[in-house]
């Protein structure tokens, strides 16, 4: 899949109200395209909520329902229920799919605890956490998606906690399909949404989402810090499928050795969230704790991939 193959239908329109740079804007115009126009789309109280325009105009040339922050795995629920009750009587001649839009705050937090409960019933639908790692319609508070040491309006010297992986914690819950995705690897996004529409149940992705004025960069940066993020460590693309984890884009090359890890220092350095980590004083500690752990993971991974390898190698020798 190249981007010249995605489809040119555009259900994300021209003139939304999303900042210069919105991440949230282009991870939808890729998602749209990928699951095409047979798509109900739930939004919850997010940044979305208002980039997708005012009535009577809108963005979004998709049937949208608005909803409260802790709402997504009920208001799925109902819309799945409904959905297949059209079907049966005919109405519908396909279920259509029931897509779930969210950032951070109403996935992490807020939104926990429906989430949770639809995916242990393993309801049939989408659910998307856009991650801008804070409360970025609202002021730019911490959430628990955001990472150790990050500045928000109300952790200023830096977050003392480390983040939470709800991604894994979908993981945990069984459920048939959870994938990570970037907007620097668009084909890869591309293809896990397409992937998990072909998919029943309970299916999760999570995009990290770079947000120019709450992490304070450059609106032209998007795609750069994105980018930078995967290959410094910062953000894994993985996709779990089967009880399996494979790796891909960006994240699988550092394993395989095709690549090296970015030092983390210049992904921090790209964002003034980060700016109190290097002035007055350079935070080596704090700096290094980050670092360290980075490099654990993928000592791990890497180390797993050569035993895999070796493997293979000895099962596909020819026998003494």
């Amino acid at each position: 899949m190249r981007l010249r193959d995605f489809p040119e239908e555009e259900l994300f329109l021209q003139g939304s109200a999303a900042c210069q740079g919105c991440p949230g804007s282009a991870a939808l115009r890729v998602a749209f395209k990928a699951l095409g126009r047979e798509t109900i789309l739930c939004v919850i109280a997010s940044c979305t909520s208002v980039l997708q325009s005012p009535f009577p105009v809108s963005a979004l040339n998709l049937p949208t329902l608005n909803m409260a922050f802790a709402t997504g795995g009920a208001t799925a629920s109902g819309l799945t229920a409904a959905a297949d009750r059209l079907v049966a009587r005919g109405t519908f001649k396909e279920k259509p799919t029931i897509l779930v839009w969210a950032g951070d705050g109403g996935t992490y937090d807020i939104g926990i605890q429906a989430l949770s409960g639809a995916a242990e019933r393993n309801t049939d639908f989408i659910y998307v956490c856009y991650n801008n790692e804070a409360y970025s319609n609202t002021g730019t508070q911490r959430s628990g998606a955001t990472p150790y040491a990050a500045w928000t309006s109300n952790t200023t010297r830096g977050k003392d906690e480390w983040r939470k992986d709800v991604a894994q914690i979908m993981v945990a819950h069984g459920v048939p399909y959870v994938a990570t995705a970037s907007l620097a690897y668009p084909t890869d996004m591309y293809r896990k949404f397409a992937k998990a529409k072909e998919i029943k149940g309970t299916r999760y992705i999570e995009i990290q989402a770079p947000c120019p004025p709450g992490w304070k960069f450059p609106s032209a940066h998007t795609i750069k810090v994105a980018r930078m993020a995967v290959q410094s460590g910062m953000w894994m693309l993985y996709e779990h499928e089967g009880g399996k984890t494979t790796y891909t884009a960006g994240t699988q090359r550092i394993i395989q050795g095709q690549s090296k890890l970015l030092p983390v220092e210049e992904y921090l350095r790209a964002q003034g969230r980060f700016r109190h980590l290097f002035s007055p004083e350079k935070d080596e500690e704090r700096i290094g704790e980050i670092q360290g752990r980075i490099n654990h993971i993928f000592e791990t991974l890497q180390f797993t991939h050569k035993m895999k390898e070796h493997i293979m190698d000895i099962e596909l020798a020819p026998p003494r």
